[in-house]
């Protein structure tokens, strides 16, 4: 099976994990659609810095876990599994990058903020990019975020988003982005 078919599966495999809730606790739920993109500047990133710009675009949806906790005041933090499907882009190529992370979210109603953070992993078709070899085709990410709620149901947000193999494939780079994003959240 070649890589681009093995990403196909994984891929299916977890949209339907994504969007099935059949069989899982009543207290796991999706809250966020939405798409987010971005791109990455060479002096606001972690050292040592990309050489090469990149851009990545994704879909994405964000599932509530059952651990949460509320405050009197109405503050609530909640687990979220997150995942996303998009494109990643340098020097001219351009490969298939899916996410699947995990981590706390803080909701503050009467601010109308949303703060988040997790770690996770990516997998991605292409990881050599021009003068950057991002590795292999495994990832890790680290994120930390924060939205406004603009209305009832919608989300704008920035995000930092750090990938990186961790040297697990020798030297090579990570890549850092700062994304915006747009999100319905239910």
């Amino acid at each position: 099976m070649t890589n681009y078919k093995k990403m196909r599966v994984l891929l299916v495999f977890f949209l339907a994990l994504m969007c099935s809730t059949s069989g899982w606790a009543a207290e796991v739920e999706l809250l966020a659609v939405g798409v987010r993109g971005g791109i990455n500047f060479k002096d606001a990133g972690l050292p040592p810095g990309e050489k090469e710009d990149f851009e990545q675009f994704d879909v994405f949806a964000i599932m509530g876990l059952p651990w949460e906790w509320k405050s009197p005041s109405g503050w609530e933090v909640r687990w979220r599994l997150g995942g996303s499907a998009g494109a990643l882009r340098g020097a001219g190529d351009t490969g298939f990058i899916t996410t699947l992370t995990t981590g706390p979210g803080l909701r503050i109603p009467g601010w109308r903020l949303l703060l988040d953070g997790g770690v996770g992993g990516a997998l991605i078709s292409k990881w050599e990019f021009g003068r950057q070899d991002i590795g292999g085709p495994f990832q890790f990410i680290a994120h930390g975020g924060v939205g406004v709620q603009v209305t009832r149901n919608i989300v704008v947000g920035w995000r930092f988003h750090h990938m990186s193999d961790a040297t697990i494939y020798g030297k090579s780079r990570g890549v850092d982005f700062h994304m915006l994003e747009v999100s319905y959240y239910f």
